[in-house]
């Protein structure tokens, strides 16, 4: 059966083939070649007298839970908008039978003498509790659904006891509804989406003419994936996998100096705001012509131009950025819903101020590189690099970038049309979040972040310097990152004119240290200085200082004696501008770097 799948798939391909320009054809045989890197694989049943092993993947999301009970970080959610005359008795049995015919979706994980096992439950009939909000004025419908939606949303899961999809039924009208279904990551994917909307749609249409199911059983199930994983995923494989990844993420950066409006309190389920980007329509012009002159895709485009604007916001030149991968290269898991996706640490290095021509050819050699090493899950990279642990950030990278080509296609169905809503995370899961799509010759997205850290006007100002690193990849590819002028003239006249307008008029008659004096007199119990984790009130620094003046005073210091000061910028060196000042000296500044 393999065989002929792949059979049938070549001669897919050669047919498209021939209908694909020069650019997409080179796109595809390079794809093709990445796609034989990897040993072809047969994903053969488990032995069922066996327990059922987690993947990697879903052991780092239990692990995550057991750290946080109750997170409701790694929830799934997504409404359907469903128009015009529902069956709701072959849309509860279509859901039914979906959950029949995929065991990840009646899985629960359970601890056993300390090791986590997958228990997949009997099949059986799954609650379709319906809310009828019809009675509602119809100007407030819509709030009341979204209110039930956010509450729907937010519910955590209980890996154990299960069940870990949840479905409502918002009536609206006798013509509306939404149909709201709440899944746990750890059982689901992205990818699942597609494969739950395709098999529940073709089910409701025969459920629906009163038809029993005719899709075909699947040739294995999650749990089988799993088992194998663990199996094949040893000795030479997994060598040679961690060798490549030892190597790129030797001595990558624990984190980027990200411009936090506050400090990380390592937060449960810190909460995420969204700002939208739509990329003017020339600029996107402009970015596909780029992508195609340099030989990349617009996936890493984007993403060069993510990294950037950290390398300019971070000051560093050492980039890494997470980004997800479907992780189903197997034939076998192309249908099955359950937790595939693995993530990838793109680390591109910005060394030398290369032009942003260079910055592509670098990406698109990472990346390249990565994909041909994607299958060592990302629980087990860190399990092998275990870099510090710290509960309010992630390991690896704090920044995520997500890429779609999304044709937004409502599904039809007897009598009706479903569409699918984008549900917003309630939940930040890292610092900073950038999800880019392309669909109809548009490129938009957003940037979801961490409102515990930033502040809505900060990821404002981020989104309009964002914009204009793509105005400049699309209009000068040939500058250096250096040269991209992210600051809006309103910004400049701010940070060259306003901020830099100090003069202070003061009586010439009175030196610093007597004004300081007189400041002393009136607040001496004031908050004077803070350096890191110290403090000091006027009246202590003035009592310091003071007993450094008559110290340098019994050495001799006096008027045009000069006394150097080569120190850090602490609270002690004020100590010994203000004593130097009271005891009529000069000082002179000499740096700590210099040599000795």
């Amino acid at each position: 059966m393999i065989s002929d799948r792949l059979a049938q798939r070549k001669a897919e391909v050669g047919a498209r083939r021939a209908t694909l320009s020069a650019f997409q054809r080179e796109k595809l045989d390079e794809l093709l070649r990445q796609s034989e890197r990897a040993p072809a694989q047969v994903i053969p049943r488990r032995p069922r007298e066996e327990e059922n092993p987690l993947s990697f993947a879903q052991e780092r999301l239990w692990f995550l839970d057991q750290l946080e009970p109750g997170s409701i970080a790694y929830n799934m959610c997504t409404p359907f908008r469903i128009t015009g005359r529902l069956n709701v008795t072959a849309l509860k049995q279509s859901i039914d039978e979906t959950v029949r015919r995929h065991e990840s979706l009646r899985t629960t994980f359970v601890s056993g003498d300390g090791q986590p096992v997958q228990v997949i439950s009997p099949s059986r009939d799954l609650e379709l509790p319906i809310v009828d909000i019809s009675s509602f004025p119809e100007t407030e419908r819509e709030a009341v659904a979204q209110r039930l939606i956010r509450e729907g949303s937010d519910r955590a899961f209980d890996l154990a006891n299960g069940p870990l999809l949840r479905t409502v039924l918002l009536r609206l009208g006798e013509a509306d509804h939404i149909l709201l279904m709440s899944l746990h990551h750890i059982i689901f994917d992205e990818w699942s989406m597609q494969v739950l909307i395709r098999d529940a749609a073709e089910i409701y249409s025969t459920f629906a003419d009163g038809e029993p199911s005719l899709l075909p059983e699947l040739p294995i199930q999650y749990a089988d994936f799993a088992h194998w994983q663990r199996e094949w995923l040893t000795g030479n494989v997994l060598e040679k996998e961690l060798s490549y990844w030892r190597q790129q993420l030797h001595d990558s950066p624990p984190s980027l100096n990200l411009p936090f409006d506050r400090p990380h309190t390592g937060a449960i389920n810190p909460k995420a705001e969204t700002v939208s980007i739509s990329v003017p329509e020339f600029v996107a012009e402009g970015l596909m012509d780029l992508t195609q002159s340099a030989r990349t895709t617009i996936f890493m485009t984007l993403l060069a131009s993510l990294q950037i604007l950290l390398a300019r916001y971070s000051g560093s030149d050492d980039i890494p950025v997470g980004t997800p991968v479907a992780g189903r290269r197997w034939l076998e898991t192309e249908g099955m819903i359950g937790f595939f996706v693995n993530t990838l640490v793109i680390r591109t290095k910005l060394s030398s101020d290369p032009t942003i021509r260079e910055v592509l050819r670098r990406v698109r050699e990472v990346v390249l590189e990565a994909q041909t090493h994607q299958e060592l899950p990302f629980a087990k990279l860190v399990e092998e690099l275990r870099p510090g642990r710290n509960l309010s950030r992630g390991p690896l990278f704090q920044v995520m970038f997500t890429f779609q080509n999304r044709q937004k296609k409502a599904v039809t169905l007897p009598g009706m049309t479903v569409g699918i809503a984008e549900a917003r995370n309630s939940t930040a899961k890292f610092d900073l979040s950038l999800d880019m799509a392309q669909a109809d010759g548009r490129i938009y997205g957003s940037f979801e972040y961490n409102a515990e850290l930033f502040e809505r006007s900060t990821i404002d100002r981020l989104v309009r310097h964002y914009n204009a690193i793509l105005a400049a990849m699309a209009g000068n590819p040939d500058q250096r990152i250096s040269e991209i002028e992210i600051l809006s003239d309103a910004e400049r006249r701010q940070l060259l004119s306003d901020w830099n307008d100090t003069f202070v008029d003061y009586p010439p008659e009175q030196r610093i240290h007597e004004l300081f004096e007189k400041r002393v007199a009136e607040l001496p119990s004031a908050l004077a200085l803070v350096s890191g984790d110290e403090q000091i009130s006027y009246g202590e620094l003035n009592h310091r200082a003071d007993q450094l003046a008559h110290y340098l005073r019994s050495l001799g210091v006096g008027p045009e004696t000069r006394v150097g000061v080569m120190m850090e910028r602490s609270v002690e060196m004020v100590v010994a501008l203000f004593g130097i000042l009271k005891a009529g000296g000069a000082y002179v500044p000499l740096d700590p770097e210099y040599p000795q």
